[in-house]
């Protein structure tokens, strides 16, 4: 991360930096397509992180998946390819050089379009592959989303144009090194694919508990096989992927002005607000009422 930018990276930075104006992700007039900018450090935050590819061009970044650390800075990028709970944190930013990064969401009929167009092999018995990965970008990469990004000075050609390099994007992350980890949630009765369905079932239905038993029939796999597919795809188990949901959504909860922490523990499915607390400082590092606390705090001397 220390080698000099290119070309094309210093551009699309400089375009970054003039079209965003101001810190925070900025929808575009590209449907699917976000400039990123932060000029500081920011606490972790957690999230779930949609089907996506996010390059940095300026700053760098940590994203945590389980316990799985991913760090990348200019000139790489980062791709989910399912709906992953994520705690995300801008780790080099300043006023001086702001963290710059573009991203653009992704659907699994964007990707098989562009496997069925260019019949790109795939072969399903393939073992499943963590659904998030960083890759260094190659220059055709670089010259296909500075192209995209170009299109913002030009908005009539947008309807057009924008549609064509997405694809051309998709397909250059398909040839990368790490390209079937993409291919894999697409292609229909892959292992992927069932974990996919999987994950949506747990996501849709994150309050409420479940039996193995059930998820291994979605996937139309054993439970024994439903696990190591599952774990191999999102680095946990479902039983530790939906503990991350519950706990990301009753943070927000909290930190939106919700002080009744019984209420929201039970809100998000947990029976015991002593297991909730327990399970909320592992996560976050503080109990719920400390972090409410902090996070008052904080806006109160901003």
């Amino acid at each position: 991360m220390s080698e000099k930018p290119s070309q094309q990276q210093q551009q699309l930075a400089k375009f970054i930096e003039n079209y965003s104006g101001q810190d925070g992700v900025q929808p575009t007039s590209i449907p699917s397509l976000f400039l990123i900018r932060e000029s500081t450090i920011s606490e972790p935050i957690s999230r779930v992180n949609e089907p996506s590819f996010c390059m940095i061009l300026q700053g760098e970044k940590e994203v945590l998946l389980g316990e799985e650390r991913f760090l990348y800075g200019p000139g790489q990028y980062i791709v989910a390819s399912v709906n992953l709970p994520v705690t995300g944190q801008v780790t080099k930013a300043s006023t001086e050089s702001p963290y710059l990064a573009l991203k653009l969401e992704l659907t699994p009929t964007d990707i098989v379009e562009m496997i069925n167009e260019t019949d790109l092999p795939y072969n399903q018995e393939k073992k499943s592959k963590r659904a998030m990965y960083v890759s260094s970008a190659e220059p055709s990469l670089l010259d296909a989303v500075l192209r995209l990004a170009d299109l913002l000075e030009v908005p009539k050609h947008i309807p057009t144009l924008a549609p064509l390099i997405k694809k051309e994007i998709i397909y250059w992350i398909l040839q990368g090194p790490h390209g079937e980890a993409l291919k894999q949630i697409a292609v229909e009765g892959s292992n992927g694919s069932k974990i996919r369905k999987v994950i949506d079932h747990i996501i849709k239905n994150y309050i409420e508990p479940f039996r193995i038993e059930d998820l291994a029939e979605i996937a139309n796999m054993s439970v024994s096989t439903l696990h190591r597919h599952f774990k191999e795809v999102t680095a946990m188990s479902p039983i530790q992927f939906q503990k991350q949901l519950r706990l990301q959504e009753a943070r927000r909860l909290l930190l939106a002005g919700s002080t009744d922490v019984a209420e929201i523990a039970f809100r998000v499915g947990y029976e015991s607000q002593s297991q909730f607390s327990r399970e909320y400082a592992r996560m976050f590092g503080f109990s719920p009422r400390v972090d409410i606390n902090r996070f008052k705090e904080k806006h109160v001397n901003e």
